[in-house]
């Protein structure tokens, strides 16, 4: 018997489609970008959702998806290797195969951004959900004010999409601003943690809204300089990362508080889960 709210056969979530791999791309030493052909089943995603990766025979990850949401057909995900599933994937080859799940949770806040300036705050591998919602935007920039994009790493050597950074920095209307924790003798931008960036920021507190993708830990200090700006919680959303398994909100492994971050985010507006972010061992 089918379980209420899931679907069956070709649609059935729990069922992983094998895709085979386009591209293979190495963002940095320990994070590589993988173009999935998934035309035989794509589906449209939102800036800011996520798919399950499943690797035969090994296991299965939970990997926002960080390609352009024009061209569904063509899956990319930015995947950090750290454990005993994506160290693995690093090591496959153009034609190799995975299965995917998904599209699953919630997208970034686009309706509600139209017209307003967007802060956009990365850190590390963070830029990879954020990436989809910036090809968006560019896509409808007449429907936005002004964009700014901060992104902060740990070295010179951790930052992903370099190229596009420079494009995105030289389109009209958008600005990035980068800085890393620690310099490398030949770097000379900024040096420092990311909230350093938002000191120097002027926006229009009423009108802007800001999103913010990265560790715990960095967006607890990120949100205290939004506020500190005079951006209220409401108008802030981020990005959560929690052990997904399901992601249909079955298993209860990713419960936040009331809610699942595989069902009722990965993007939260912040004032929703601001008294369950406060509990750093929730």
């Amino acid at each position: 018997m089918p379980l209420p709210g899931i679907a069956t056969r070709g649609d059935d979530p729990m069922v992983p489609h094998p895709a085979p791999i386009l591209a293979v791309r190495q963002e940095t030493l320990d994070v590589f970008t993988l173009t999935l052909d998934v035309s035989s089943f794509a589906r449209p995603f939102s800036p800011g959702q996520f798919t399950m990766l499943y690797l035969f025979g090994v296991g299965e990850v939970p990997v926002s998806i960080s390609g352009d949401p024009a061209c569904p057909e063509r899956l990319e995900h930015t995947i950090r290797a750290v454990g005993s599933v994506t160290r693995p994937m690093q090591e496959l080859k153009r034609g190799a195969a995975l299965g995917v799940r998904g599209p699953f949770g919630s997208g970034w806040p686009l309706e509600a951004a139209r017209g307003k300036d967007i802060i956009l705050v990365a850190g590390g591998i963070g830029l990879a959900p954020l990436r989809p919602l910036i090809y968006r935007l560019r896509a409808r920039r007449d429907d936005f004010g002004h964009i700014s994009i901060l992104y902060g790493v740990r070295s010179p050597a951790d930052i992903v999409y370099q190229d596009e950074l420079a494009d995105w920095n030289d389109a009209a209307g958008m600005d990035v601003s980068l800085t890393v924790d620690h310099a490398s003798p030949d770097w000379q931008g900024n040096v420092g943690v990311v909230t350093t960036l938002l000191d120097e920021l002027h926006c229009d507190p009423g009108n802007t809204l800001a999103m913010t993708c990265g560790p715990e830990v960095m967006m607890r200090f990120v949100i205290r300089a939004l506020n500190h700006l005079g951006i209220a919680d409401h108008q802030i959303y981020v990005s959560m990362e929690r052990n997904m398994q399901c992601a249909v909100g079955l298993c209860g492994h990713c419960q936040y508080g009331p809610a699942f971050i595989c069902r009722d985010g990965a993007v939260f507006r912040f004032d929703g889960i601001a008294p369950f972010f406060s509990i750093r061992e929730l």
